[in-house]
């Protein structure tokens, strides 16, 4: 990644899942604590397709940046994508407050609650908004240096924070080895990713990570992408995980 990644929830459970997941990416910033709180170059938030910032985190920060924001977010939609942003983008739009300049969104979710839980959306998501950075980032450089995710999907969505951790740990590492075009060559990249990693039975059972193995639990539903390479094996901890913030008042995950 050319951003500093911080991951920051006010949910201590998906705080502990981040530290377990990311213990050997020492370089990911771990905090628990307020999305509000960080001053970073970006701030990224989960939203629908639609761009509609009436709860959880997106609520949050439309109550902090203004209503503005989500005009603003909305008219990019609007502009890239007719009015309805596909899983797997995301747009960046400057916030024109100095915390933070840039506001990254990305969908969890097509509609405004949707249960996501057994899907792949949080990877998707995920990896979306690290492209944002690095596009971003092409077309001006150093604009972004910094950048803060929550937990996606994992309060409005209802993914598992083990689950959410593991879809965000692939997505990061695949963006962060790999340069990608575009936002559908690197959502085929993962795809392929997803099914190299996760479990190749299409049974329709809870589906595990495999012992030993740091990787995406891989939903029962839909079809499996047929394993591509070897499971990646798990790593020595190590790494200083900084000491948590303060929580807020409010939950501000999505």
């Amino acid at each position: 990644m050319d951003a500093q990644v911080i991951l920051v929830d006010v949910n201590a459970k998906m705080v502990a899942a981040w530290r377990d997941v990311f213990e050997d990416n020492p370089e990911v910033i771990i905090v628990h604590g307020s999305m509000t709180d960080q001053a970073t170059s970006a701030w990224v938030s989960p939203t629908n397709s639609k761009g509609n910032m009436d709860g959880g985190l997106d609520g949050v920060i439309k109550k902090f940046l203004g209503p503005k924001i989500q005009t603003r977010v909305q008219s990019e939609i609007a502009r890239l994508h007719q009015g309805s942003m596909p899983l797997g983008y995301a747009t960046c739009v400057a916030t024109g407050s100095p915390k933070p300049p840039w506001l990254i969104s990305t969908p969890t979710m097509v509609g405004r609650s949707d249960d996501v839980s057994d899907t792949l959306n949080v990877a998707l998501a995920c990896a979306a908004a690290f492209q944002a950075v690095r596009l971003q980032n092409a077309a001006a450089p150093g604009s972004i240096g910094s950048v803060a995710l929550p937990g996606l999907g994992a309060n409005t969505g209802k993914v598992p924070v083990e689950i959410c951790a593991d879809l965000m740990w692939t997505a990061y590492n695949l963006v962060r080895t790999q340069d990608f075009k575009g936002f559908h060559d690197l959502r085929v990249a993962l795809e392929a990713e997803l099914g190299a990693l996760g479990n190749a039975t299409p049974a329709p059972v809870k589906a595990q990570s495999a012992p030993g193995v740091k990787g995406p639990f891989v939903p029962p539903k839909g079809p499996v992408i047929p394993s591509k390479g070897p499971v990646v094996p798990a790593k020595p901890a190590g790494g200083v995980v900084p000491k948590p913030k303060p929580l807020a008042d409010f939950d501000d995950t999505e």
